[in-house]
């Protein structure tokens, strides 16, 4: 649902009075926090009714399995919601407009921030270079954005401080915030635009136009709705499949087999799980119950969160869509500023952690 068709949608005479929605929203918060509460037990239970002993590697990995489906599907729906309506006071051309004219420093500061609470993924690559590009908006503060908006996104967070604590989220949420500020300011002091497609490198600044979006609450809520709808129905699939691999990590993978290989004391065990994590392509929902997993293995966290934003941040889909805007060049570039990035806050995290 776009902006323009809720406005529009504001006008209609049969329309549900405000205070309904609120009444709506309260009753579902409500259910949300009971259905929550209960999924230990219910999860136990579930177990109980089928017949493998729970104390069993297969009964380990049901339990995991059953408690971190329901639980991750309901912190991504909160969170998406929540994020939904917190989207709806931005859009693509007030992000430009925010953006644009901004200098390198201040610039990529703004737009590693802005990456954190706008709807873009690296899926939005090639339509936001290109809208970037044509705002002026500098090459590295471009980087900056596109670097922390999949990688640090509120999804990530959300569900790291669910699942792993708010120790583990804020830490992420500073070095990711740092990665992808230094990355784009080095990427802009190297002077790369020539490194850009000969199509791209001829586009033009254009004026930034940006709507008047005069939304009420109720609409920001339907957004948020329509939000829940839309990322949740695309990424379920996804997080199953990430949940299965945690429960099959989480079952059946002896935790001194996983401190071997990604300890804090294998010093080869950071950049094994970058190179391991780029191949791979998923998103935050679906990685992080594999990130539950490992840790509650042992495996040390700086090398865990490093597989992460590397799955993240350097899947290789993102690379072939980026190709359509950079040269190979420039692509080996954006690749060796970011897995350097990745790679010293996965020592770092295994240096203080340890």
């Amino acid at each position: 649902m776009s902006v323009e068709s809720v406005a529009i949608r504001a006008d209609e005479p049969k329309r549900e009075p405000r205070w309904k929605w609120l009444a709506g929203l309260g009753m579902a918060l409500a259910a949300w926090g009971l259905v929550y509460s209960q999924l230990i037990p219910a999860s136990e239970w579930a177990v109980s009714l089928l017949p493998v002993d729970r104390a069993s590697r297969l009964g380990e990995a049901l339990a995991f399995f059953l408690y971190d489906t329901p639980k991750v599907i309901l912190l991504l729906t909160l969170i998406v919601f929540v994020m939904g309506v917190v989207r709806s006071y931005f859009s693509p051309e007030k992000t430009r407009a925010l953006l644009a004219g901004k200098r390198e420093g201040l610039g990529n500061i703004m737009a590693a921030g802005l990456g954190v609470f706008t709807p873009f993924c690296s899926c939005s690559a090639v339509p936001l270079f290109i809208g970037f590009v044509s705002a002026g908006i500098p090459l590295g503060v471009t980087f900056s954005f596109l670097i922390a908006a999949p990688m640090v996104n509120e999804v990530a967070l959300g569900l790291l401080f669910g699942l792993v604590g708010w120790k583990v989220a804020l830490t992420y949420l500073g070095f990711g915030l740092g990665v992808a500020i230094v990355a784009g300011w080095v990427i802009g002091r190297l002077k790369l635009e020539g490194w850009l497609q000969d199509w791209v490198k001829d586009i033009h600044g254009a004026a930034m136009v940006v709507p008047d979006e005069r939304l009420t609450f109720v609409d920001r809520i339907q957004l948020g709705i329509e939000a829940v709808k839309d990322i949740v129905g695309k990424v379920w699939i996804w997080i199953i499949a990430g949940i299965a691999a945690g429960a099959l990590i989480h079952g059946y993978v002896p935790a001194d087999l996983m401190v071997r290989i990604m300890g804090a004391d294998a010093w080869w065990s950071v950049p094994a799980a970058v190179l391991i994590g780029i191949p791979m392509y998923t998103n935050a929902a679906g990685v992080i119950p594999i990130v539950e997993a490992l840790l509650g293995k042992g495996a040390a966290l700086g090398t865990t969160l490093a597989f992460m934003m590397s799955v993240i941040a350097l899947s290789l889909p993102e690379m072939i869509i980026l190709r359509k805007v950079l040269t190979l060049r420039l692509i080996a570039v954006f690749v060796g500023v970011v897995g350097t990035g990745i790679l010293a806050v996965g020592f770092l995290f295994n240096m203080l952690f340890h």
